[in-house]
């Protein structure tokens, strides 16, 4: 049962991470404003109707409407009168963004509700992880910090609201889900059944780090670039795909620049395990990942983002580290195998 929910786990991040995407191309980030609820509603409203003052309604503490394009939030349960009464009411203090888009609303809430069904399985994958506490306690240990991380996202989220979607904080919250993605994908390693011929090839397993930093750095500057796109649909609008990247900022040269290394450090390791028969079979997989990457990556720039193209290049790049962190754990756990002694 734990390696099942932690497979759960796994796919649930993968999810949310897809969801993030998509919510990053609609430019639905403040689709709900507030945090952990939605204009103050565990499930969201469908019409801008349910966000203004009605009479004679009972409003429970914290939700929220919108009275002269900000919002209020209800200081206790009350029924209203025919009239808006300040006095029951209270200033949302956190940011003044104040506009209910149904589309954005509800594509960031299913973001959210993912998040939350991926705490859900975590949480139940930690309690079901103490079966190892005698014999393998650092895998319990392992899951409770992963637990603790989701935790940590979950703050981060907020803080990306509470910011108005500041960069920075963007950046942070991808890269701890990235982090997470590791945890989880070193715990499915640790607790596989499969047994791995000994291996020990330092210049293979650096070659593999620098290829895994190399992937974060490459995510990270793409982010930075992600926001220069955002900022640009703010001045030209959607349609003006054209104009989205002229005139980019140093972020994109580097990251284009950079993506040369990608593949050669990549390229480098998938010849290596070819010609020493190393067998990581997954390398093939990351040559593969990295070629969508570079096709989606053209074709945005060079056929102004045809549709799809910004998360489907986002999500490869979570693969992709996925994928190569987990043939460093294959790797590292191989090496510490006993060597079979000769008769």
């Amino acid at each position: 049962m734990y390696r099942t929910f932690l497979k759960i786990s796994l796919i649930l991040v993968y999810l949310v991470i897809i969801a993030g995407a998509v919510v990053r191309m609609t430019g639905s980030g403040m689709g709900c404003p507030d945090w952990p609820k939605c204009f103050g509603y565990y499930i969201p409203p469908t019409e801008e109707a349910e966000l203004q003052f009605q009479p004679n309604r009972l409003y429970e503490e914290g939700q929220v409407i919108i009275v002269d394009e900000s919002l209020r939030v209800a200081s206790s349960d009350f029924t209203s009168g025919t009239t808006y009464n300040e006095e029951n009411w209270s200033t949302y203090d956190r940011h003044d963004y104040a506009i209910f888009n149904p589309w954005h609303t509800w594509i960031e809430y299913v973001n959210r509700l993912l998040g939350a069904l991926a705490g859900l399985a975590m949480l139940i994958m930690t309690a079901l992880s103490f079966k190892y506490w005698k014999s393998e306690k650092h895998i319990t240990i392992v899951t409770i910090v992963s637990l603790i991380l989701m935790c940590i996202q979950g703050y981060l989220g907020a803080k990306v609201v509470y910011s108005l979607l500041a960069p920075v904080k963007i950046t942070i919250h991808m890269v701890m889900a990235l982090v997470i993605v590791a945890v989880l994908n070193y715990l499915v390693h640790a607790t596989s059944t499969k047994r791995i011929a000994h291996f020990k090839r330092p210049f293979f397993q650096n070659l593999l780090i620098i290829s895994i930093v190399f992937t974060l750095i490459q995510i990270i500057l793409g982010t930075q670039v992600r926001q220069f796109v955002d900022n640009q649909i703010d001045i030209v609008g959607y349609t003006a795909k054209g104009l989205w990247l002229k005139d980019p900022t140093v972020s994109f040269y580097i990251h284009r620049t950079f993506s040369i290394l990608v593949v050669l450090v990549n390229g480098m390791l998938w010849w290596q395990n070819r010609k020493l028969g190393y067998g990581f079979q997954k390398l093939n997989w990351v040559l593969i990942l990295i070629g969508i990457e570079i096709i989606s990556g053209i074709a945005m720039y060079y056929i102004d983002f045809p549709f799809g193209t910004q998360p489907l290049h986002l999500i490869i790049a979570t693969v992709l580290f996925g994928v190569q962190s987990y043939i460093l754990m294959e790797s590292l756990k191989a090496t510490k195998l006993p060597k079979i002694a000769k008769s």
